[in-house]
């Protein structure tokens, strides 16, 4: 391993007194090892230049082998060394998920497990799971994630939703055709949209696209609770605030299933954490709860 390690700082630095300094080594020590190295290959791995060090073809093809083996070890041995470490548990998700979702119920979590120290993770880039950092992420999408084991924890639908103050601005909603003449707030990308949903309702639309859009369905959720239109809400988002009276569903009985859900998504190697067993085992009693009693 040290001749190994030896050989990747010098072919990287291309310097064996960098590579002998950033391992805290000798000079000589480094050119021991590049010279047994190559004693035992029966190849020259660099050139030797005035003043400076070049690599071989062999030598280079070899560096790139070198590198990612060590760089698997390292993220293996991370990954060994912080399993059990001191309880914590990180979880990635996406930021509407957290802010409207996640992050209200996470204290039963910590009230059911207190030697948890939970990390949440917010992003809505997927990722790398199996590099040590995270232990499970909670995603929205079709449930296929390469290289991982995925749980479909909850599925959505989408309805109308808005503030009670502009219901009462746009003097009632009596039929979904109504919403025609209303500003509709669009979240991008979603394919349940507005189209979707007023075919589903029966209504003809009169006029195309109207009203902003945003890149998450939490901020779409936000303009409308503020009273800037009507949106589209998906359930798991926006139950919160229809119970707490920030938000009215006008048409319940029109409800557009959604194209994705959302996945509990870990590592093969983390089906049998204990911290993950025990987000699982939690996210199995809390949704039950949530789809009984939205808080």
């Amino acid at each position: 391993m040290q001749t190994l390690r030896a050989f990747e700082a010098t072919g990287r630095l291309l310097s064996m007194t960098l590579a002998a300094q950033e391992l805290h080594v000798t000079h000589g020590a480094v050119s021991r090892h590049i010279k047994t190295l190559e004693n035992h290959l029966g190849i020259p791995l660099f050139r030797r230049l005035t003043r400076r060090l070049v690599l071989t073809e062999a030598g280079a093809e070899f560096l790139m082998a070198v590198t990612r083996l060590l760089g698997e070890l390292t993220r293996d041995a991370e990954r060994l060394r912080t399993h059990d470490r001191g309880g914590r548990l990180t979880i990635s998700t996406s930021v509407s998920f957290a802010s409207k979702w996640l992050a209200p119920r996470l204290h039963r979590l910590k009230e059911r497990h207190p030697e948890l120290d939970i990390h949440l993770d917010v992003t809505d880039v997927n990722v790398d799971l199996n590099d040590g950092r995270v232990h499970a992420a909670i995603r929205y999408g079709s449930g296929r994630y390469p290289r991982t084991r995925a749980e479909r924890i909850l599925v959505e639908t989408v309805t109308p939703v808005c503030s009670p103050a502009y219901l009462m601005e746009v003097g009632g909603l009596s039929a979904p055709a109504d919403l025609v003449g209303c500003t509709l707030l669009h979240e991008d990308r979603m394919l349940a949209n507005w189209e979707q949903w007023f075919m589903r309702a029966g209504v003809v639309m009169a006029r195309g696209r109207r009203g902003p859009a945003y890149s998450h369905g939490s901020m779409a959720v936000e303009a409308a609770i503020r009273g800037e239109g009507v949106a589209l809400g998906r359930s798991v988002l926006v139950a919160d605030d229809i119970a707490a009276g920030r938000l009215v569903a006008p048409f319940p009985q029109f409800q557009l299933k959604a194209e994705r859900g959302y996945d509990l998504v870990y590592s093969l190697g983390n089906h049998n954490d204990p911290k993950v067993c025990a987000l699982r085992e939690w996210l199995a009693s809390e949704v039950p709860l949530f789809r009984a009693h939205p808080e």
